[in-house]
């Protein structure tokens, strides 16, 4: 199955199976959106794998939703140089580019309201900081409307 994800260019971003044998497996394109024919197509591969006679299960192939944290280090890949909102786990939201990404951490630019001294007003400050992934609580793609 591996080989036909691949074919697609696509990538496992997770697999569940539950007690009642619901296999639910999660997908994500290397360099785009999952088709439905993705979904489709895989789900048939998975099918000719196992007999139903002897399993008696349910699938669901699904594309990863944007509703969704990241999960993968090849998901935090893909975004490098796109918006994101990163949730702490001190309780900070903030939002920004992922500017890089590796299983120890992630690298955010983004900008805050801040006291600069020698101001009475609060200005704009821009930051580029690293976050241990150990203070990161989710990393979720920014959709924009077009």
């Amino acid at each position: 199955m591996q080989e036909a994800i691949v074919a697609r260019k696509c990538f496992i971003v997770e697999t569940k199976l539950s007690p009642d044998n619901d296999v639910e497996i999660v997908i994500e394109s290397e360099d785009g959106t999952v088709s439905l024919d993705d979904c489709v197509e895989l789900s048939r591969i998975f099918e000719q794998k196992f007999d139903r006679e002897k399993e008696d299960y349910s699938l669901t192939v699904g594309s990863a939703g944007l509703d969704q944290p990241f999960k993968v280090l090849k998901q935090y890949v893909k975004a490098i140089g796109t918006e994101v909102q990163v949730l702490l786990r001190d309780g900070r939201k903030l939002k920004g580019v992922l500017t890089g990404a590796s299983e120890n951490e992630i690298r955010l630019k983004y900008t805050a309201r801040e006291a600069v001294e020698g101001r009475k007003r609060k200005e704009t400050v821009e930051h580029e900081d690293s976050f241990p992934m150990e203070m990161v609580n989710g990393v979720f793609p920014v959709v924009t409307a077009d």
